[in-house]
């Protein structure tokens, strides 16, 4: 008989409540893991490193999500490109970082499109970016956008 896979597990969130919490809830962010860390987006927006090993909160910002508050959902999607991160949050804005265990370390943000969604009263923008060709393709529900991200000399 085949042995079967074991997993165990290695740390759990010691969670108050959905909005007082230790570790990561990510909701729509599919969180990055690199060189012994997490790095996602929290339900309340809060972009945070955690170390793999123990789940410890090593920092968190709201800098590349709410520009200082928490608020319920907020988001931005994570995609690694060479030593930076490109984030697309839910205002529209494309932001380029650098995230290590030292801190959140933002390179450049560019305005892309409105949000025309709606969550909990606000505008939203909850559509993943594409990549493709030093490109990036992105939409809201009236249009989408090609943006070139090559370096013009």
């Amino acid at each position: 008989m085949p042995r079967k896979p074991a997993a165990a597990a290695v740390w759990r969130t010691q969670k108050v409540n959905e909005k007082d919490t230790t570790h990561l809830n990510a909701v729509m962010c599919t969180p990055f893991l690199e060189d012994g860390y997490i790095y996602g987006v929290c339900s309340y927006g809060q972009l945070r490193c955690l170390k793999m090993e123990t789940g410890e909160r090593v920092w968190e910002t709201f800098q590349a999500t709410t520009s200082g508050e928490p608020v319920r959902w907020a988001n931005a999607f994570i995609v690694k490109n060479g030593d930076r991160f490109f984030l697309f949050n839910e205002k529209g804005d494309l932001i380029i970082a650098k995230f290590s265990p030292r801190g959140y370390e933002e390179i450049s943000r560019a305005h892309l499109l409105e949000p025309t969604g709606n969550a909990s009263g606000r505008p939203v923008l909850w559509s993943h970016p594409a990549f493709a060709n030093r490109r990036v393709y992105a939409r809201n529900d009236k249009e989408i956008i090609c943006v070139d991200l090559a370096l013009k000399r």
